[in-house]
């Protein structure tokens, strides 16, 4: 008997099509056909923060520069520098070349604008920072080329960053955890700290956006005699840098769950609002060049920040750290930042229930 091979295939796909009907009438209709992947997110979340990151200015002369051109700026933390997001805030532009208006060629070496080296954003990066914070003072010092070259060279090392007004957040996925940062400060061209009104309304909208939103500020006057978070509004140079008390309250009350500050180059008292986690001040963590190291702004808390995966506060690890002109930073053996957030907060906030009796760690009192 002969077949037609068109016969042939039309019988066969007849024959699978009622094998496969056969088969799925056998599965019981109570058992799904494909199993659904649930994700699990993490119950525990690493944030390790610091402060005041400017590691060398090229301008106005190459002698602000470390004599190893910065490669070895992180070296002596970089066991520390772990976790899900590793944050500080970077004090100045990423630009090769241009002059800043904020100086007069007749001042010499003492001219207070930072341009740091293109190239050393890669050393940021391989410190492991993935999160910086641009809202500040002296990422405008070279202007729009400066901010919009600095804001090109961390897109293409995809480290995440916010600040400007052209960029005022960022939202971001890691692990399944989603997150969102926004950061404000007193100067032009970034987020207003002083717009608390508009803070609010951004902050509610990443939280509708993302599980965890970290909200960085530049605020509150600068050096050793502001050491203390005053509650009110304070200027600084006939500039309002801001209420950062009210700030850091009304932004966690808005859904933010870390509030993270910067800006006075001294430590300043952390609290925990509502289950939130606040540091006022990270100080100054790493600046080579031109600022001031003496006393208080030599010494800085390198954060690091345990939450649940609600945002809740659950305990923080300070590593002390110091800075000199000669040995750049290092680890402090003497915990001097650790006991000065201890002094701080217990004189700034009376009665706030955290407890530093164990070494380098604070959590709650029970």
């Amino acid at each position: 008997m002969k077949f037609s091979t068109i016969g042939f295939f039309s019988a066969a796909i007849l024959l699978a099509a009622s094998s496969c009907q056969s088969n799925t009438a056998s599965v019981p209709k109570h058992l799904p056909v494909q199993d659904t992947v649930k994700v699990v997110k993490k119950d525990t979340i690493s944030i390790t923060a610091v402060g005041d990151i400017m590691i060398g200015s090229a301008y106005p002369s190459k002698s602000n520069l470390p004599p190893d051109d910065g490669v070895n700026s992180f070296k002596a933390v970089a066991d520390y520098l772990k976790g899900d997001i590793i944050f500080g805030n970077l004090e100045g532009c990423f630009l090769n070349n241009g002059k800043s208006t904020k100086c007069k060629d007749t001042i010499g070496n003492s001219c207070f604008a930072f341009r740091m080296p293109e190239r050393y954003a890669g050393i940021i990066k391989n410190a492991g920072f993935n999160l910086l914070s641009v809202a500040n003072n002296h990422v405008g010092d070279f202007g729009l080329k400066g901010r919009t070259r600095t804001a090109a060279i961390l897109d293409s090392l995809n480290i995440n960053y916010a600040g400007l007004l052209s960029h005022p957040f960022s939202v971001f996925e890691k692990d399944s955890v989603k997150y969102a940062l926004c950061a404000f400060a007193p100067n032009e061209n970034t987020v207003s700290i002083n717009k608390i009104d508009s803070a609010i309304q951004l902050v509610k909208r990443l939280k509708a956006k993302a599980d965890i939103v970290i909200v960085s500020f530049h605020g509150g006057a600068e050096g050793a005699k502001f050491e203390h978070v005053t509650k009110k509004t304070e200027i600084f140079y006939n500039e309002n840098r801001g209420n950062v008390y009210a700030f850091a309250h009304a932004v966690i009350d808005a859904g933010a769950d870390v509030v993270l500050g910067h800006g006075p180059h001294v430590t300043r008292a952390m609290e925990v609002y509502k289950n939130k986690f606040i540091a006022y001040s990270l100080g100054n963590f790493c600046t080579y060049g031109m600022f001031s190291l003496k006393g208080p702004n030599g010494i800085a808390p390198l954060l690091q920040l345990k939450i649940n995966s609600k945002g809740d506060f659950l305990f923080a690890d300070i590593i002390s750290v110091k800075q000199d002109k000669i040995n750049r930073l290092t680890v402090d053996t003497q915990d001097g930042a650790f006991k000065k957030i201890k002094s701080l907060t217990d004189t700034d906030f009376p009665g706030h229930r955290l407890d530093f009796s164990s070494a380098g760690r604070i959590q709650r009192r029970n």
